[in-house]
């Protein structure tokens, strides 16, 4: 008789050092907010002096990794037991992918980032010219799109093979990098991996809920004709807690897929109806013009580091986003890999890549056509707003513009508490899944496990809030993701080694032939 598999438990070796450094941080932050500041500048400014080409050389180096694996023999390897079908339909995958992966970072910079690049343009481009409006609607398009989801599928993959392909009892990323670290990969220096990853993971959260709740009070505010105070926000911050609680609470079925699934028919039907109600013509022309700059300016941007005339571009924004994504890929590559039982490795790349781009994509298009039609045009003056009261009241402005007015502001206000719930409910979900042992790829972690990294993140929150300044949520992403840049080249590595020595000799680039039946027909066969 086959002994009982081992029941899930907490990994304390993981849970205690992790949890009690991060609530540790967070208090520190609260408390000593100006040191914070400081050290974080301190810290930001070694990063990005030193680093910075790093950064941009491994958002390429995963598209390059990428489109090779999807397109070699392995591609065709599938995520799970012979002839087994996903686990998820493929419209709630995508929308758990796409929530997870995004937030509400994207309604939060999807109206305003491009002013802010119409205000200071990359490449010397004059301020305020319709060149640099061009550039504005291109440039959030790519930051957002296909560099981004090209890292999150770097963990997603080992990660899933791992769990789905070689049948470990751990979802975590010291088991994904065991193909490379072998038995070390059970001791400290899988833990030592670990400890990064998770703190990784709290520094992409936090910078999410660090750059949303400010948003949403100054929209509750608006909605409700409030003052935007220090209580609200933290008022605001209760609720979103319980909210996202909840939902990583009822687990993936009962809580998380409902909630993506919202979130998805949501966000398109907000698109939609600022696209109709908007400078519909306005908005496809400067798209199509925008896909274009894009692909004729792809390599351009993408290893542009302005050395000489130094002018910040590329760390404010390039460094920032890729440290973003890198922060954020060990979590979502949990998230997908999770989710992305019964498929394969070709379907998840694509999947990832092509879905989440055309997203977000579609978000910085027609959110950020309105918000240049109606600066250029001087219907609306973003740049005062957002230059006097920051980037909260200059959405609240953007956004009441629309028709509909209060009730567009509310269903907006609805929307983007969606957007980071989905998003950080999959956070305590994978953190939780992290700091458990013998977690198989069918298992759920504690809900009081669960549960306790979703308050862990609210601290978290409070502490970067209390510190203020967008500068210091961004300095805290960035920081957090140079530690995971050789972990994501341990996972690479790991999951190069399993492919050779399970499917080295078996899988073969298949040929394919039509053959004639007797009455006519045609089949296509493997031959």
């Amino acid at each position: 008789m086959d002994s009982p598999s081992p029941q899930p438990s907490l990994d304390k070796k993981v849970f205690l050092p992790t949890f009690f450094l991060v609530m540790l941080i967070g208090v520190l932050l609260v408390l000593k907010p100006d040191y914070a500041r400081l050290l974080l500048g301190d810290a930001l400014q070694v990063v990005t002096g030193y680093f910075g080409w790093l950064y941009l050389l491994v958002g390429f180096s995963a598209i390059a990794v990428l489109v090779w694996l999807a397109f070699s023999r392995y591609g065709r390897v599938l995520l799970g037991a012979p002839g087994e079908p996903p686990e998820f339909s493929t419209p709630s995958w995508i929308a758990m992918m796409f929530t997870v992966g995004i937030g509400i970072g994207l309604t939060n910079w999807a109206f305003i980032e491009p002013i802010f690049y119409l205000q200071s343009p990359p490449f010397g481009v004059e301020a305020g010219t319709p060149e640099a409006a061009e550039w504005a609607h291109m440039y959030g398009q790519y930051h957002w799109s296909i560099v981004p989801w090209a890292i999150y599928a770097l963990p997603a993959l080992p990660i899933a093979y791992s769990m789905y392909v070689r049948k470990q009892p751990f979802c975590r990323i010291s088991t994904a990098s065991a193909g490379l670290l072998g038995r070390q990969s059970a001791g400290w220096l899988g833990t030592g991996v670990d400890v990064i990853v998770i703190i990784a993971i709290i520094g992409g959260a936090g910078t999410s809920l660090g750059l949303g709740l400010p948003l949403v009070s100054a929209l509750v505010a608006d909605s409700f004709s409030l003052q935007d105070t220090p209580m609200l926000q933290f008022g605001v911050l209760v609720v979103w807690t319980a909210v996202f609680a909840t939902s990583v609470y009822l687990g993936l079925e009962k809580g998380i897929r409902i909630l993506a699934d919202t979130n998805a028919v949501f966000a398109i039907l907000f698109l939609v109806f600022v696209l109709v109600a908007g400078p519909t013509v306005f908005i496809l022309s400067m798209s199509v013009n925008s896909f274009g700059l894009m692909l004729d300016n792809l390599f351009r941007m993408s290893f542009w580091m302005d050395p000489v005339v130094k002018s910040g571009f590329p760390e404010d924004w390039t460094v920032f986003y890729w440290g973003w994504w890198i922060a954020y890929a060990p979590m979502v590559g949990l998230f997908v890999a999770r989710i992305s039982r019964g498929r394969t490795i070709r379907e998840v790349i694509i999947g990832q890549v092509i879905w989440g781009s055309i997203g977000c994509m579609a978000f910085f298009a027609i959110a950020g056509g309105y918000s240049l039609d109606m600066e250029m045009s001087g219907t609306l003056d973003i740049s005062s707003v957002l230059n006097d009261s920051g980037i909260p009241a200059a959405v609240v402005t953007i956004v009441s513009s629309l028709p509909g007015g209060g009730i567009t502001v509310f269903i907006f206000t609805l929307l983007c508490i969606i957007f980071l719930a989905t998003t950080l409910d999959s956070a305590a979900y994978v953190l939780s899944s992290m700091s458990t042992r013998n977690l198989t790829g069918e298992g759920q972690p504690a809900r009081w496990n669960r549960f306790a990294w979703a308050f862990a993140l609210a601290i978290i929150a409070v502490g970067l809030i209390a510190a203020g300044g967008l500068k210091t949520v961004q300095t805290s992403t960035v920081i957090a993701a140079l530690p995971l840049i050789p972990v994501l080249v341990i996972l690479q590595v790991s999951l190069f080694k399993w492919l050779r020595k399970d499917f080295g000799k078996i899988l073969r680039p298949a040929n394919y032939a039509l053959e004639q039946g007797p009455d006519g027909s045609t089949e296509v066969r493997e031959v």
